[in-house]
């Protein structure tokens, strides 16, 4: 055997005679930890650049670029975001269109003879639930407009969404002077403890209908705005109770920024005193009439001979009204203290009853004589 450079050659001889040299085999290296972590790198490396490739080739299929597909559909999506606007608006449109508020029944007849317009309220139908428990506590307010000087209020029907009302109203409104006013008949509901909410409402100008001959109709109600709250003014009482002599006093003191009711923007008013108990008329008095005035002052007392045992669901009705020499008195504003009451009613009244023999005096702001016989007609919780 020969040995050269580290290489191990064996010589053998052929039958032919010719010599031939083989290497011999070498002992394995073994591999370096490094070699081992760099071949690891490059196949992960390698899988990672394979599954990419797969995904663009899967996914991303039928892409373009993003300058492409700007340049080439930027005229068609301009279009179809005009389109998209339309559309939502076409929808927005049908949703308004399908909103539901109710119907109402109605009849009208005009008395030619006594120049007297007649507004049945008879019943409504399918109301929109105003409440949380899915009810609705309807009442209808019927006035014309422009003056509102008159207004009407049905009966509140309790959790109802299809009320029947049958009342009758009756506008004294001479046939030349009709044809420029409108009816309005709105459906609210009533909330003892807040604002009461428009259900929907019908308005009926008075040129665009026949009054030859009687009306009965249904018509669908319309979403309607409530009426601004219109400042009536402020009336200042004392209420005064002796239990051991079962005697009430009640003092009309003044009124302040009372609604002007005359041509020359001023009232003569005066007030009147109405005592109920469990809502039921006991007696009535009235102040004297001051002239020409917003600010009256009257400190004027009434006595009322009541029982202890009464006391409790008794109910003091103030109403100030602008007298009138020729025609009715008109009603200014209206307010209540005493059971059933709520707010600055009830707190008057409870804080008479907890100081027994000492007046106890307090403002209270006016409302409208229907929003307040509304309230009183409604069951008491």
């Amino acid at each position: 055997s020969l040995l050269t450079a580290n290489v191990a050659l064996t010589i053998s001889v052929q039958p032919n005679g010719h010599q031939y040299a083989s290497p011999l085999p070498l002992p394995l290296c073994p591999v370096p930890m490094w070699a081992v972590g760099a071949i690891v790198v490059v196949v992960l490396a390698l899988i990672a650049c394979l599954g990419f490739c797969i995904y663009k080739k899967c996914f991303n299929k039928g892409k373009k670029p993003k300058k492409v597909r700007e340049r080439k559909g930027g005229r068609g999506r301009r279009k179809k975001d005009k389109d998209g606007e339309e559309g939502d608006d076409k929808k927005v449109r049908k949703d308004e269109e399908k909103e539901n508020f109710g119907k109402l029944e109605f009849t009208l007849d005009y008395n030619f003879t006594d120049n007297q317009l007649i507004v049945g309220i008879l019943q409504a139908q399918d109301l929109a639930a105003m409440d949380m428990g899915g009810t609705s506590d309807p009442y209808v307010k019927v006035y014309m407009l422009p003056d509102k000087k008159k207004k009407f209020e049905t009966k509140v029907q309790r959790k109802n969404l299809c009320p029947v009302f049958n009342e009758t109203f009756t506008f004294k409104i001479p046939y030349s002077e009709l044809g420029g006013q409108t009816l309005v008949l709105q459906v609210f509901d009533f909330d003892r403890f807040g604002k009461h909410d428009v259900i929907g409402e019908i308005k009926i100008p008075m040129n665009s209908i026949d009054l030859g001959q009687p009306i009965h109709e249904w018509k669908d109600l319309v979403g309607g705005e409530k009426e601004e709250q219109e400042k009536l003014g402020d009336i200042c009482i004392s209420l005064r109770y002796v239990p051991t002599a079962g005697k009430l006093t009640v003092n009309i003191m003044e009124a302040k920024n009372l609604k002007k009711m005359d041509v020359g923007g001023l009232s003569d008013p005066f007030v009147k005193v109405v005592l109920q108990h469990n809502g039921k008329r006991l007696k009535k008095k009235k102040t004297s009439v001051k002239q020409n005035t917003l600010n009256p002052y009257f400190n004027e007392s009434f006595s009322f001979e009541i029982p202890f045992s009464q006391i409790q669901k008794i109910q003091v009705l103030i109403t100030v009204y602008d007298y009138d020499k020729l025609g009715s008195n008109d009603p200014i504003g209206k307010c209540w203290i005493g059971y059933g009451a709520s707010g600055v009613g009830l707190r008057h009244w409870s804080d008479m009853l907890a100081n027994p023999r000492r007046p106890v005096a307090q403002w209270h702001t006016l409302l409208t004589e229907e929003e307040v016989d509304a309230a009183l007609k409604a069951p008491i919780r």
